[in-house]
């Protein structure tokens, strides 16, 4: 006899699954061409060894993070040193457009992978922090880090709403957020509200109440968080250098801390601590929707008759004509 209340669940279909990996590595400090062939070799390691469909390196990975360096700044006083290791700085950043963009964008239109590369993007004479796009169509665009943190802001400009972009793999929507832009709530809230299924945080935060940060964003957004930061060493850092942490070669300047989590905060791989390694995990991209049943931060669970948020996302520019 039929029932007249057939059961209300249908049978699962076949699992809707990405392959993401997380680069945890240290570019060599002020040779780009060097950060780029290493850039190219983790990529292809992570797609090719790992089956990465997905592949997110750390911050400033091209251009570099120099940690531990002053700079010659004091408050109301530069030196001329500093000024010159600036300018060194600002020569191993990259332009975008540019040719270690191209280089890059090939590299992922050969191996069929959406990639989010950090960098130190060069305009004019001002430097950003910036997160790069890739998929197998190439160079798909970059969010620059709206606010540099502590003493970030004498290396790096602030960006603007302009550059918030949300790419469609076809199978998931990435973002990116920049270190300690992740403890920005505008912020997360704007890039909710734009659909991120895969939070992409390339960093150099280090410290174990980094990996709340990551579980509490998986958590609120209800999205898959793929954490990857540098370790750097002391002798990666040219010997002309002096890092306040120290001068033995084996000082840990950042110590790594990579990791990817669930949308339910549940920790898929890592965190990586103690050297360089790749963290690869399958994400089941039906948990989003499982995730999301009792908590959708800017969708269900919004109350838009009590709180709104305004974001301008026009570009600034000092001079208009």
């Amino acid at each position: 006899m039929t029932s007249l209340f057939p059961h209300a669940a249908t049978a699962p279909g076949p699992r809707r699954t990405v392959t993401a990996a997380v680069v945890q590595a240290a570019a060599p400090l002020f040779d780009t061409q060097a950060a780029l062939a290493r850039a190219e070799e983790l990529i292809r390691e992570a797609v090719l060894s790992h089956r990465a469909e997905v592949v997110v390196l750390p911050e400033a990975f091209l251009g570099g993070y120099p940690k531990g360096l002053d700079f010659g700044v004091t408050v109301g006083s530069r030196t001329p040193d500093g000024r010159e290791l600036f300018r060194r700085y600002h020569a191993a950043a990259i332009s975008v457009p540019g040719p270690e963009v191209d280089i890059l964008a090939a590299v992922t239109r050969e191996l069929g992978c959406h990639t989010v590369v950090g960098a130190v993007e060069r305009r004019g004479g001002t430097l950003y922090c910036v997160a790069l796009f890739f998929g197998p169509d190439g160079y798909l665009g970059l969010h620059r880090k709206l606010m540099p943190t502590a003493a970030e802001r004498y290396l790096w400009g602030q960006g603007d709403g302009s550059t918030l972009p949300v790419v469609d793999t076809g199978s998931a929507r990435l973002g990116a957020a920049i270190c300690w832009e992740n403890y920005m709530p505008l912020f997360r809230t704007a890039m909710y509200a734009k659909g991120v299924d895969l939070w992409c945080a390339p960093t150099v935060d280090d410290r174990d109440a980094w990996q709340a940060t990551m579980r509490h964003i998986a958590l609120e957004g209800r999205c898959f968080v793929l954490s990857a930061s540098q370790y750097l060493r002391r002798d990666a850092v040219p010997s002309d250098l002096h890092p306040v942490q120290g001068e033995e070669p084996d000082t840990v300047l950042i110590g790594g801390g990579s990791v990817i989590v669930s949308p339910l905060g549940e920790v898929l791989a890592g965190p990586l601590r103690g050297g360089e390694g790749i963290l690869a995990a399958e994400l089941d991209l039906d948990d989003l929707a499982r995730a999301r049943f009792d908590f959708d931060p800017t969708g269900h669970y919004a109350r838009p008759d009590v709180f709104t948020l305004h974001v301008d996302e026009s570009a600034r520019t000092a001079v208009t004509g």
